[in-house]
């Protein structure tokens, strides 16, 4: 199996900054929640690392649960625009104060098919908070309430971001070299 240094075209996000930006995220989601109970929806997978870290870093109550969305075709890198729940959420969401907790935002087909699916459960309120912001990709305006970083469009692994499903365990988002890369057999 080919190591990551082989392919890492650059750190575009240290342990460092996903650490501090992620502390700042928290205090903001504390400061602009504070009197309710935050129940964040986080989407399966690339998500997983992100809401762990930053429940941590949330300093009033708040409930968890997931959903798994599928945008990808098989061996695709590109979403496809056709977009399928294949995880529903088991937590009741009418009247609570839901914050949407996802990896990447790029063309904004996923997540605006998201907020739609979730806004016909009668929530109080429904946010998106993304850890990173592929702006320029974006073929779809939806809206970002907590960002944690704007990022260009490179393909980007790392702290549960995967590449053919490998290297979300590292802790921090590389760039891949798309000429360097080789796809395990």
């Amino acid at each position: 199996m080919q190591d990551y240094h082989d392919f890492l075209a650059e750190t575009l996000i240290s342990e460092d900054q996903l650490e501090l930006r992620i502390a700042e995220l928290g205090a903001q989601i504390s400061r602009d929640y504070q009197g309710t109970i935050v129940h964040m929806v986080c989407i399966l997978r690339g998500g997983i690392l992100f809401l762990t870290d930053l429940m941590r870093k949330i300093t009033i109550p708040n409930t968890i649960d997931f959903m798994a969305v599928s945008s990808y075709g098989v061996g695709a890198r590109q979403a496809t625009g056709h977009v399928r729940i294949t995880l529903d959420l088991q937590e009741d969401i009418r009247d609570r104060d839901v914050l949407l907790v996802e990896d990447i935002v790029d063309s904004g087909y996923t997540i605006s098919t998201v907020l739609k699916f979730l806004a016909t459960r009668r929530p109080r309120s429904l946010r998106v908070c993304t850890l990173l912001d592929k702006s320029e990709r974006r073929e779809i305006n939806v809206p970002i309430d907590y960002c944690g970083f704007v990022i260009p469009d490179k393909f980007v692994f790392g702290y549960g971001l995967d590449i053919d499903e490998l290297y979300r365990n590292l802790p921090f988002i590389g760039a891949v070299d798309p000429e360097r890369y080789q796809p395990p057999k």
